[in-house]
């Protein structure tokens, strides 16, 4: 079933609650999905400075000495630790080296997200366990999306939760099930692409990251998503300035949009969005099928 949230801010007097903001919306979703949850918060980083969100098992064990670990390899780093993930910043063009390096040094670590602006954290558990872990509420930033699952096909681990990242900045979360993810799959593989999972909505991120690679902005590869991704689906999706929503052509899941002069938001429900701020007099409308709805704060008005 899985419950989805996003909230896009355009008026920044609101940056600092993204996080509770968002945290509100994903935990009123419970019960569309108690087994695990997640979130992708835009928030930037320092001038010139890149971030890497890593998750581990045994965190007292991998994240022990990794700065120092880093250094040793050539890269000044500073480490945050939030339980079982990490935030490593790093300068902008050191980003995609320490990835590479973290497969030597700490094999057992996994990628959640990297890139400039993206921090990602997701665990097994409830929407408000997971939140309260790694304190989400605490954090600003432009904008975000979150997901909770119910894992009615698939084991429930961490690695299996939303959102799915396979791009710099790039997040997507996914309610519904595509038929044609394997062979898509493996004609992305064929393109470069890596995967850590065999679920389908990691595949949807990864045909995004590659249209987008190919020059597309996140509302041209959502339109090419029409044709080229079989099944029903209702994704919502982040980049480094942009949030985008769509719909399959049967749009059979649900979820409802509000906008205001200071927002966009997503839910799979209207309650999700009760407690937003100025909600009573919001534009509310359920999303079309089959259309792409797109925001970028690069490309506002």
């Amino acid at each position: 079933m899985c419950g989805i949230v996003g909230l896009f801010l355009k008026d920044k007097s609101l940056e600092p609650q993204l996080g509770s903001l968002l945290s509100d919306m994903l935990i009123t979703m419970t019960d569309r999905g108690p087994d695990s949850a997640g979130i992708a918060i835009y928030g930037g980083a320092a001038s010139g400075k890149g971030k890497v969100t890593v998750q581990s098992a045994t965190p007292e064990a991998d994240f022990a000495g990794l700065e120092e670990a880093l250094a040793k390899a050539g890269f000044a780093a500073s480490v945050t630790v939030k339980s079982t993930h990490a935030v490593i910043e790093v300068a902008a063009d050191k980003v995609a080296g320490v990835r590479e390096a973290l497969a030597g040094i700490r094999p057992s670590i996994r990628i959640m997200g990297a890139g400039e602006s993206v921090e990602i954290f997701k665990e097994i558990g409830l929407p408000k366990d997971v939140v309260a872990r790694f304190d989400v509420r605490a954090m600003g930033g432009t904008h975000g999306i979150g997901h909770t699952r119910m894992a009615t096909e698939s084991a429930v681990t961490t690695l299996g939760a939303h959102p799915f990242s396979t791009g710099a900045d790039q997040c997507l979360v996914h309610n519904g099930s595509l038929s044609n993810h394997n062979n898509l799959r493996r004609e992305l593989i064929r393109q470069g692409m890596r995967f850590e999972t065999q679920n389908d909505s990691e595949v949807a991120a990864a045909y995004l990251t590659a249209e987008m690679e190919k020059g597309k902005d996140l509302g041209e590869a959502l339109t090419g998503a029409l044709s080229d991704l079989d099944g029903f689906f209702t994704f919502v999706v982040g980049t480094r300035t942009g949030f985008g929503v769509l719909r399959d052509p049967i749009a059979c899941k649900p979820a409802v949009m509000a906008e205001t002069d200071q927002y966009v938001a997503f839910g799979s429900e209207y309650r999700a969005l009760v407690n937003l701020p100025g909600i009573e007099t919001a534009r509310v409308w359920e999303p079309e099928p089959a259309t792409v709805y797109f925001w970028d704060h690069e490309k506002a008005a």
